[in-house]
């Protein structure tokens, strides 16, 4: 009888041995695939900090991070199967939405700040003035070609200016170089590669284009860069755009869920990876109209009451 007992009593310490495993355990052999985005950018610097606090959070391997060309590349991939989570912006989520429901947000998280750069003594002051200049708009399918030919179209611009396509680096190379006349990038404040070389560079101020940039879509507001951001004279009216973490609705809500809480357990380390991450919180992060949210990241704001 004693014996009987002590077996039952083995029986259910290894039955709540293996409950509290299970709950507070990790997920195993998942492995998660993550899009980031140029090589020294914002979306990058992000996402390696965050596979790292997921390893932790999830116990699993550290997911592997994608270098992409930016947001429509992400999207992409993300349909394809090719990643589980992307660094997207607003704008360019918004529109794959109307035909690929499948997609949903883990969270809003930092917003990206349009900059239309040029030397600083360059005549170029206004959107208009871009007129019969050469313009880098950013590597092909990126987030920043996507909005700058949005803008250029809304001024009445697109056929007015010689475009090329170069990444960040490649843009500020050709700037002051004097190949180009100016050129575009979407990210945020403040973005490092800028800073460097600030006391050679510009920002052009865009409220003149403000208006109809807003008609296009929802998710575009505006904004100020303060003048002491890149250490500028003035500060600048611009476009400011939400970005989210992109997913498929057919993720696993237990994961969905996991990551939501890892990713804001990790603000901290985030904001040190950029400050742009400073933005990143909970009551904002529910806010990612017009997409929806993954059930299981909604099941997180509900449990966090936001």
């Amino acid at each position: 009888m004693a014996r009987t007992g002590r077996t039952r009593g083995l029986a259910m310490a290894a039955a709540l041995l293996l409950i509290l495993s299970a709950c507070t355990g990790g997920f195993g052999n998942l492995r998660l695939r993550i899009a980031g985005g140029n090589p020294g950018g914002v979306y990058d610097g992000l996402a390696q900090t965050l596979a790292t606090a997921w390893q932790a959070d999830l116990d699993i391997e550290r997911p592997q991070v994608l270098q992409t060309q930016g947001s429509p590349d992400n999207v992409n991939r993300v349909l394809a199967g090719q990643v589980d989570v992307a660094f997207v912006a607003a704008d360019v989520a918004e529109e794959q939405y109307k035909t690929h429901p499948e997609l949903a947000a883990l969270a809003r998280i930092h917003d990206d700040y349009l900059h239309i750069v040029v030397r600083t003594e360059s005549d170029i002051r206004s959107v208009d003035q871009l007129r019969g200049h050469r313009i880098a708009i950013g590597s092909p399918a990126s987030g920043v070609e996507y909005i700058a030919d949005k803008l250029l179209d809304a001024a009445d611009l697109t056929g007015s200016v010689s475009k090329t396509r170069l990444g960040l680096d490649d843009s500020i190379g050709a700037l002051l170089r004097g190949e180009v006349d100016a050129f575009f990038w979407s990210g945020g404040l403040p973005t490092p590669r800028i800073v460097k070389y600030q006391n050679r560079l510009r920002l052009v101020d865009v409220a003149d284009v403000m208006p109809k940039m807003r008609a296009l879509s929802q998710v575009y507001g505006t904004a100020t860069i303060p003048a002491s951001t890149y250490a500028q004279t003035a500060p600048v009216t611009t476009l400011v755009v939400p970005n989210f973490l992109l997913v498929r609705q057919s993720m696993n809500a237990d994961v969905a869920e996991a990551l939501v809480r890892g990713l804001f357990d990790a603000r901290r380390q985030l904001a040190k990876a950029n400050s742009a991450a400073l933005s990143i919180d909970v009551h904002p992060g529910i806010e990612t109209q017009p997409l929806p949210l993954h059930p299981g990241a909604l099941r997180y704001y509900r449990a966090a009451k936001t």
